[in-house]
């Protein structure tokens, strides 16, 4: 007997949202990744939730219903870690007309008409406060709803969510070698060490190396794929509204800025096609220029290219333009061959209705339970989303030693889970060591033992962003105390 149902290689957000949704409807699962949780594309996106407004320009009109659907769900089981945002478009008579966009937006309403979230409204920038940051020329501008993501605290906690249902999640573990015939066969370096573990099916959910793997490692063919790389820049916070802007760029692209971790603005998105290794995606220097270009055409405020703190890279695996968005799910198996699927590509609003997807092509091999994972919260996402500021309150006065930032930042990372961090602590101090104004031990050593956080780029990059503000220093005290605490 096999001593797995599923083996998943790849520990992006695809491979733990396999995981979650595969353990939950009974499977005994696996997933193996070689590096971090997350530490590939699914680190490096546009952190939005939201139904693509340009697809209607596409008449995808099904597909943004799609995507408005799950948005709501996202908003019901994860509202820590989304939260809504309004957009704001400025007009520009040289790109789209107002009357397209007016349009575009009473589609997207009614598309989205049980969400609950506030309906597009047409102002007036000059006296509103999202003009603020603008050039003169702007005098009116589109707003609408939608959401943004923690994508990286999404990975994690999707991953925290299956392993308590009793899936294994290994991280720091390779995938080398594989054996095909009525079950799989992995030899994995996990840690170093070599181990060998049977599964009945595998999953290859391995973005940008899904063909590397499929060739070198499981041995089979795989269909023609496309590398792509998406890449954003950080700069410093450039206005003080809680929106998000959306440009339209002279290239007819839509070009979002948003704030980003209080004091920053994450601004986005430049796609194209990717060659090289994978595990080394840098921006080129041509993309910073243009997304300082783009914002530059909105903003009063100038950008160059020295201004930018941060870069975000990460490469997928496509199948074609058509599928990148809702990504491309396929399944080899035959008479005596185990089952093999590949998940190519998709974006973070759909990742969790491809993962139910994915599990379900494997019904005809196994027994499952019904579907579920759209009506279960994520670890700590047991409040409603408009609560959200309630339970930032809540903490805030059981520990009062913390301020609204520290409160609000704990809260989005963690949600109710929160408590487990702070226990009974009456002042910072009972915390533990501090690593600059915000990371303190107790929660170094949540992520370790919780999160499967080895490094400190697990906890200043991915885990949190808190990398962007910490002084070098304390980057070195925190690297000390985690050898420490192994």
């Amino acid at each position: 007997m096999a001593d797995y149902d599923l083996a998943i290689i790849g520990g992006g957000l695809n491979g733990v949202s396999i995981a979650r949704d595969a353990v939950g409807r009974g499977l005994r699962v696996i997933l193996l990744e070689q590096g971090d949780l997350g530490v590939g594309a699914s680190s490096a996106s546009p952190r939005l939730i939201h139904g693509d407004l340009a697809g209607l320009e596409r008449r995808h009109f099904l597909r943004v219903r799609s995507a408005l659907g799950e948005r709501d769900t996202w908003l019901r089981i994860a509202p820590h870690l989304v939260r809504p945002m309004r957009f704001a478009i400025p007009a520009h008579s040289d790109e789209r007309p107002d009357w397209q966009l007016r349009s575009w937006l009473l589609v997207y309403d009614r598309l989205a008409s049980r969400s609950g979230l506030p309906a597009s409204a047409t102002v007036d920038v000059t006296h509103h406060p999202v003009g603020n940051a603008l050039k003169r020329p702007f005098g009116t501008a589109f707003e609408y709803s939608d959401c943004v993501v923690d994508d990286s605290r999404l990975v994690v906690l999707t991953a925290v969510d299956a392993a308590a249902r009793g899936a294994v999640i290994r991280t720091g573990a390779r995938c080398s070698r594989a054996e095909r015939g009525r079950e799989w066969r992995l030899v994995t370096k996990d840690r170093g060490f070599r181990q060998v573990v049977t599964a009945r099916a595998v999953a290859n959910v391995t973005g940008a190396w899904t063909s590397s793997v499929a060739e070198t490692v499981l041995r089979v063919p795989t269909r023609k794929a496309t590398a792509m790389q998406m890449s954003q820049i950080i700069v410093r916070r450039l206005f003080d509204s809680d929106n998000i802007y959306v440009f339209q760029n002279s290239d007819g692209r839509l070009i979002f800025a948003s704030p980003y971790e209080r004091d920053f603005t994450l601004i986005g998105t430049v796609s194209h096609a990717f060659k090289g290794d994978p595990a080394i995606v840098a921006m080129a220097a041509g993309d910073v220029a243009y997304l300082c270009d783009a914002a530059n055409r909105y903003f009063r405020e100038r950008i160059e290219t020295v201004d930018v703190v941060r870069t975000l890279s990460g490469a997928n695996m496509v199948l074609s333009a058509a599928s990148g968005r809702d990504g491309a799910i396929t399944l080899d198996h035959g008479r005596g061959k185990a089952p093999l699927l590949t998940v190519f590509g998709g974006d973070v609003t759909t990742s969790r209705l491809r993962a139910e997807r994915a599990v379900s092509e494997l019904t005809p091999f196994y027994p499952m339970s019904a579907r579920w994972t759209a009506q279960v919260p994520l670890p700590g996402g047991d409040f409603a989303w408009d609560r959200f500021d309630n339970e930032v309150d809540e903490v805030r006065e059981r520990w009062r030693f913390l301020d609204e930032a520290q409160a609000r930042r704990l809260v989005a990372a963690y949600g109710t889970n929160a408590r487990e961090i702070l226990g009974d602590a009456k002042e910072r101090g009972d915390l533990g060591q501090a690593f600059g104004p915000e990371l303190t031990a107790a929660e170094v050593r949540y992520l370790m033992n919780k999160e499967w956080a080895r490094f400190p780029d697990d906890i200043l990059w991915r885990r949190s962003k808190l990398g962007l503000t910490m002084p070098p220093s304390d980057r070195d005290a925190l690297a000390a105390f985690m050898v420490a605490a192994m």
